[in-house]
């Protein structure tokens, strides 16, 4: 096994003290430049890494912020982490990026994880419905931010979409193009999106003048295709089948969309069908999806946006209180193929 280099090796090689070494790393402009050029040579040639741990140890902090999302094969979030991280790039932080699997286990051990690691702070999206996992992570003083979830009380900053809007919209659009029977293909009930969007659905029919009866619910245990091909495979089970399906993600509607391709049950002329969050593969479906879009991008921005003000805030001298808010954003509807057909 090859030895590491440490900062004792590169001072050895350059001729110089291991204090010398530590200012050409931190503090470059301190250094003679005949100096600072030895010592740099010494490093390319030693291959030397600064441990980013050990000055994370000595400086009671780190340069990462972590970010544990609901699931990573859901390109939503993989857009939700891309705007965190340039937002973090951009004050100096790197992203650790974490799948909580939707499992509340797993989202402990991941948030036990971040306070061994002392991050900075924390971009949340709660898998546990309790909230038991966050308010246990609050003993360690990490500042932390929900996201793709409203924040309850004042104790913390949160970034989200109107949900209960879009669960409108989809169901609005389905029965202004002539259905009246409509399945909801929903998730995990402890998820306040999926049940968000019910709410928004059954209001759409509320004012249309139909009963809630007519939303018939198809639950699951996930949020993904497998899920949703399930799903369809209930769906087309029915004795009175529903005309149209709003999937509580595009993961649940893709799968759907497969079932319904496989029996050979049209889309959108037997079956019309409006996904949840516009990820990129819905326009790319054999039959492009219609979807309620959220701004995943934006969302992750502004999230980690209001986690670098309150960790700014606890960083000055005075700690500075930080005043937490709530950014509800709004989705918008997006009209493809597989909702657009005769009735």
């Amino acid at each position: 096994m090859a030895q590491s280099v440490g900062i004792k090796d590169v001072a050895r090689v350059a001729g110089v003290s291991v204090g010398t070494v530590s200012n050409v790393i931190n503090r470059p402009k301190t250094v003679a430049d005949d100096t600072r050029a030895r010592v740099l040579a010494a490093i390319d040639r030693l291959g030397y890494v600064r441990s980013e741990s050990a000055r994370q140890l000595r400086a009671g902090r780190s340069r990462i912020m972590g970010l544990l999302v609901l699931d990573m094969g859901n390109p939503f979030f993989v857009d939700v982490a891309r705007g965190a991280e340039r937002a973090a790039r951009d004050a100096g932080l790197g992203v650790m990026v974490c799948n909580s699997a939707q499992s509340a286990s797993e989202e402990a051990e991941y948030l036990s994880l971040f306070a061994e690691q002392r991050v900075r702070g924390v971009l949340l999206t709660p898998a546990e419905a309790t909230g038991r996992t966050v308010e246990s992570f609050r003993r360690h003083d990490i500042p932390f931010v929900l996201v793709d979830r409203v924040a309850e009380g004042a104790t913390e900053c949160s970034v989200s979409v109107d949900d209960v809007t879009g669960g409108a919209l989809a169901v609005r659009h389905l029965v202004d193009a002539g259905h009246q029977r409509i399945a909801y293909v929903s998730g995990p009930s402890a998820l306040d999106q999926v049940t968000d969007r019910r709410v928004g659905a059954l209001r759409a029919l509320a004012e249309a003048g139909l009963p809630g009866s007519a939303l018939h619910e198809l639950p699951t245990e996930r949020l993904d295709v497998a899920a949703g091909r399930d799903a369809g495979a209930r769906l087309l089970g029915l004795a009175d089948r529903p005309t149209a399906v709003f999937c509580a993600n595009d993961l649940l509607a893709l799968g759907v969309l497969q079932s319904m391709y496989a029996a050979g049950v049209r889309v959108p002329e037997d079956v019309a069908i409006v996904g949840y969050d516009d990820i990129e593969f819905a326009a790319a479906a054999a039959v492009p999806l219609t979807s309620v879009r959220q701004p995943a991008v934006t969302m992750g921005a502004l999230a980690a946006g209001l986690l670098l003000e309150e960790i700014a805030a606890a960083d000055r001298p005075e700690g500075a209180a930080h005043e937490h808010r709530r950014v509800v954003l709004q989705p918008e509807l997006v009209v493809r193929g597989s909702s657009l057909g005769p009735r």
